[in-house]
C-alpha cells in the first residue's frame, strides 16, 4: 500500500510533467496568474509620434527581420546609418523581447518598400519608443531601401508585457504582441496526456492569461498554434464539451481576435485582427473560448500518464517520408535538411532559405512548424549534390521537393559550405524530468541519475555503469538538450553525485542512439544485475554543443585499388598486427598473400575536432612500426558476397590520425611527428596511401566472382560522431582470379532505398543495437 507521501509525490510528478508541455518557453503554469509587476506600459508624451513597429523579411528566426515601423497608415523602415546596439536594444524591448542579441545592416532580411521613416537614429538605449531618439526626423531620409536595416532579439520576453495600441484606425496591419502563448488542457481527459495536443488557447498579455474569443477563429490559426507546440495538423473535436465547460467558468478573454494566413511560423508574424466588444459579463457575443485540437506526428502519440514506463512512446524514424530527411542534429527535429532526387540524396542551398521553407520541412517529417531556418552548413556539410538552390514555398506544400527553386541554378554557385538545416517545433514530452547529471564542475557533464518507479515511490538513482559507452551517453546528453555526448564513463568517482541517489535503479543499459529517452533504450526490468554496484562505478556522461562528422570519400577508393601479391617475410608486421587472412599462419615465409589495396580519404565535415579516445599517455608504442596506436581499431574493411556474407577481412588501427590536407582558408592542426597530437581538424582530412601496411583486404583464399566491398569508420563507435550513418562505403566488386575491378563506389545511404536494397550486409540509415 502506497503510504499518503507516496501518492503526494506521485500526485507532484504529474504536475511536473504536465508542466514539461510549457517549460520550453517559459510559461507558468495555472489557470489564472496574479499580475506581475516587472513591467509598465510606456506612457509617452504628446508631442512624441505614434507608432508601431514588427520584424519582417526574409526571416530565419520569428524574432529577427527587418525593423519596420507604422506611421499615418503606412509600413516603413529604418536606415542603417549611425543605428546601433543601443538603437536594437529600444527597438526589442519596444516589441516585448528582453534585449537585443545583434542587428544587421545593407538589407539583410530584403529591401523594404514604402518610406524611409527613421535615418541615423541615436539611441542611448533607454527610451521607451523608438520615435523618442534623436533622427533626422520622422520621413526625413536620404537613404534607399538597400539600407533597411535589421536586428535579432533574445528569444525571451519581457515578463509582464502587455502590448498597447496606440493608433485610432489601422490596427488590422499590425503583428501581434504578446508575452506568451500557451495550450491549456482544461478536460480531465487530456490534463493526464503528454504531449498536450488539446485545450483552451491562452495568451499571456501584462502578466495575466486570457482566453481568444471564438467569433472570429479559423482553422489556419489552429494550424499555427498547433505548429509552435510541435503538431503538424489539426482536427475536429467536441465543441459540446467546451460550451458545457465554459458555462461553468467565467472566461477572461483578450481584448482582440487573431488573423493569421496559415503558413506563419510563429504567433507573432500573424496579423492582430480587430478590437472585440467584450460584454460586461466576460462573454463573447456569440461563441464561447477558442479551443484547439492538434494531431502530432507519429513519434509523439500521447499517452495516459499512468505507467510511467509505458507513458512515452519510443522514437520512430519517420522513414516513410522517402523524399526528405534531417542529419547531423543534435536532438530530433534538427538536422541538415537532404532530399531525393534521380535516387540520389543532396542537399538544399541556403540562398533565399527562411522560416516557411523551412516550416513546410517540419511539418512534412511530423513536426510542427520551424524554430529556426539554419544556414551556411552550421549542422555540419553533407557529401552528395547540391539538388536545389533559392527555393521559394508558400507554406501549405506538402512537401519542400513540391516548392519552386531555380531550375537554371541546382548547384551551381553553391557549395556545401551553405547547406541549410532546419530546428522544429517538437512537442514537450517532459523527458527532461525523468534524468539529471551530478556532481560535475559545469551543467554539460556528472553522473547520470533517473527517476525510476521502485516499490510504488519515484526515486533518483544511478544507472550501472557496466557496459556503458557512447551511444548510451548520447541519447542522455539528447535527452537533456546538451547537443553531443563527449565522453561515456564507466567509473565517476571524480563526481560524487547526490548522496541518497548512490543506489542503482537501471542497469543492462543497450542504446542505438537514436532514442528521445534513456527509458526508450533495451534495459533490465524489475530484476537489476549490477555486479560492481553504483557510486564509483554508476555511469557518467559529458556532453558538447558539437560534434565531428566523418565521411570517407568512395571516388578515392575506386579510383586507387588494384592487386598485389606480396611475399609472407614482408608481412611480419602485418601478421603482429592481424592484417591477415586466418591461413597466413601456416603460409611459408617464401609464399606469398595476394592483397586487395587501396587509399582512403577520410573528411571531418562535422563542427568540432574528431579526436582519439584516449589521451596520449595511453597510447600504445609499436615497435615493429615505429609508432603509437590512438585507437584499437579505427576502420573494418570486409568482402560480402551478394548474399551479405563476409568472405575476407581487414581492419586498421589508427595509428596516426592526422590533418593530410585542409581546404582552403584552414590551418593543418594535427601531426604525428615527434609524438605530436592526433586527430583530423574540421574541413580536412586524413589520407592513408595504399602502399602503408594494413591498407588493405588479404583476399588470398578469395575465388573468383561478384562481391561486395565494405569499409566503415569508427566501427565501435569510441569517438562520438554527429552522424554514423554516413561512416559507410560500399562498393561493387568483380575478381576474375587475376584482376579486380571496383565500381559504383557510394556512401551508405546516398542512394535510395531501392538502390541500397542491392547492396546487403550492414544496414544503412540507422545504427544497429550492439
Amino acid at each position: 500500500m502506497m503510504t499518503l507521501w507516496s501518492v503526494s509525490f506521485v500526485l507532484l510528478c504529474v504536475w511536473r510533467f504536465s508542466y514539461a508541455q510549457y517549460e520550453h518557453l517559459g510559461y507558468l503554469p495555472g489557470y489564472q496568474d496574479p499580475a506581475q509587476d516587472l513591467y509598465t506600459a510606456p506612457e509617452l508624451p504628446k508631442d512624441i509620434p505614434r507608432i508601431q513597429l514588427r520584424l519582417a523579411g526574409e526571416k530565419r528566426k520569428h524574432n529577427e527581420g527587418r525593423v519596420e515601423v507604422f506611421y499615418e497608415g503606412e509600413w516603413g523602415t529604418v536606415c542603417d546609418d549611425d543605428f546601433t546596439i543601443h538603437t536594437a536594444q529600444v527597438v526589442c524591448r519596444e516589441l516585448g523581447y528582453s534585449e537585443a542579441v545583434s542587428w544587421s545592416p545593407s538589407s539583410k532580411y530584403g529591401k523594404g518598400e514604402g518610406r524611409i521613416w527613421f535615418d541615423n537614429v541615436h539611441c542611448t538605449g533607454n527610451e521607451k519608443s523608438l520615435a523618442q531618439c534623436e533622427s533626422n526626423g520622422i520621413g526625413v531620409s536620404d537613404c534607399k531601401h538597400t539600407e533597411d536595416v535589421g536586428v535579432v532579439c533574445s528569444d525571451k520576453r519581457i515578463p509582464g508585457f502587455k502590448f498597447v495600441n496606440t493608433l485610432t484606425n489601422n490596427i488590422n496591419s499590425l503583428n501581434i504582441q504578446v508575452e506568451d502563448v500557451r495550450i491549456r488542457p482544461v478536460l480531465s481527459s487530456y490534463r493526464k496526456r503528454i504531449p498536450v495536443t488539446q485545450g483552451y488557447v491562452e495568451v499571456k498579455d501584462g502578466g495575466k492569461w486570457k482566453q481568444i474569443c471564438d467569433d472570429e477563429w479559423t482553422d489556419m490559426n489552429s494550424r499555427v498554434i498547433c505548429g509552435m507546440f510541435g503538431f503538424p495538423g489539426i482536427k475536429r473535436y467536441n465543441t459540446r464539451l467546451y460550451k458545457m465547460f465554459a458555462r461553468r467558468r467565467k472566461p477572461a478573454y483578450w481584448d482582440y481576435s487573431i488573423n493569421c494566413t496559415g503558413n506563419e511560423a510563429h504567433l507573432s508574424s500573424c496579423k492582430l485582427g480587430h478590437m472585440l466588444a467584450i460584454k460586461t459579463n466576460s462573454t463573447c457575443e456569440q461563441g464561447t473560448p477558442v479551443v484547439v485540437s492538434c494531431v502530432p506526428g507519429r513519434a509523439f502519440a500521447p499517452t495516459p500518464m499512468a505507467g510511467y514506463r509505458k507513458a512515452f512512446r519510443q522514437e520512430v524514424r519517420p522513414d516513410y517520408q522517402h523524399l526528405v530527411r534531417l542529419r547531423g542534429g543534435a536532438v530530433i527535429g534538427e538536422g541538415r535538411v537532404e532530399v531525393l532526387k534521380n535516387g540520389e540524396w543532396g542537399t538544399i542551398c541556403d540562398d533565399n532559405w527562411n522560416l516557411v521553407a523551412a516550416t513546410v520541412v517540419c511539418r512534412e517529417l511530423g513536426f510542427g512548424s520551424a524554430k529556426e531556418a539554419l544556414s551556411g552548413g552550421l549542422l555540419g556539410q553533407g557529401m552528395g549534390p547540391v539538388h536545389m538552390n533559392e527555393v521559394k514555398c508558400s507554406g501549405f506544400e506538402k512537401s519542400v521537393t513540391e516548392c519552386p527553386f531555380n531550375m537554371d541554378k541546382d548547384s551551381e554557385g553553391c557549395s556545401h559550405e551553405e547547406d541549410a538545416g532546419v530546428r522544429c517545433n517538437v512537442p514537450a514530452m517532459g523527458f527532461q524530468q525523468r534524468l539529471r547529471l551530478s556532481g560535475g564542475r559545469n551543467p554539460f557533464e556528472g553522473r547520470v541519475e533517473v527517476l525510476m518507479e521502485r516499490n510504488g515511490s519515484l526515486v533518483w538513482g544511478t544507472v550501472c555503469g557496466e557496459g556503458w559507452g557512447t551511444m548510451e551517453a548520447m541519447v542522455v546528453c539528447r535527452q537533456l538538450g546538451l547537443g553531443f555526448a563527449s565522453h561515456a564513463f564507466q567509473e565517476t568517482w571524480i563526481w560524487p553525485g547526490a548522496v541518497n541517489a548512490d543506489s542503482v535503479v537501471m542497469s543492462g543499459v543497450r542504446c542505438a542512439g537514436t532514442e528521445m529517452s534513456l527509458s526508450h533504450c533495451l534495459h533490465h526490468g524489475e530484476y537489476l544485475s549490477c555486479p560492481k554496484g553504483g557510486g564509483r562505478f554508476a555511469a557518467g556522461v559529458s556532453c558538447s554543443e558539437t560534434a565531428p562528422d566523418l565521411v570517407l570519400n568512395p571516388q578515392v577508393v575506386e579510383q586507387t585499388t588494384y592487386l598485389e601479391d606480396r611475399p609472407m617475410f614482408m608481412l611480419q608486421c602485418a601478421y603482429e598486427e592481424n592484417c591477415l587472412g586466418s591461413t597466413s599462419s601456416s603460409t611459408p615465409a617464401n609464399s606469398y598473400r595476394r592483397l586487395l589495396r587501396f587509399s582512403s580519404q577520410i573528411h571531418n565535415n562535422g563542427q568540432s575536432d574528431f579526436r582519439p579516445k584516449a589521451s596520449r599517455e595511453t597510447w600504445v608504442w609499436h615497435d615493429c612500426h615505429r609508432h603509437y596506436h590512438s585507437m584499437e581499431v579505427f576502420t573494418h574493411y570486409d568482402l560480402l558476397s551478394n548474399n551479405g556474407t563476409k568472405v575476407a577481412e581487414g581492419h586498421k588501427a589508427s595509428f596516426c590520425l592526422e590533418d593530410s590536407e585542409c581546404d582552403e582558408g584552414i590551418e593543418k592542426r594535427y601531426e604525428c611527428a615527434n609524438f605530436g597530437e592526433q586527430g583530423i581538424t574540421v574541413g580536412c582530412w586524413d589520407t592513408y596511401r595504399h602502399d602503408i601496411d594494413c591498407q588493405w583486404v588479404d583476399i588470398t583464399d578469395v575465388k573468383p566472382g561478384d562481391y561486395i566491398f565494405q569499409i566503415v569508420i569508427n566501427p565501435n563507435y569510441e569517438v562520438a560522431e554527429s552522424d554514423y550513418t554516413n561512416n559507410i562505403v560500399k562498393c561493387r566488386c568483380r575478381y576474375d582470379g587475376h584482376r579486380i575491378w571496383m565500381y559504383n563506389c557510394h556512401i551508405g545511404g546516398s542512394f535510395s532505398a531501392e538502390t541500397e536494397d542491392t547492396f546487403p550486409g550492414l544496414i544503412n540509415n540507422q545504427v544497429t543495437h550492439r
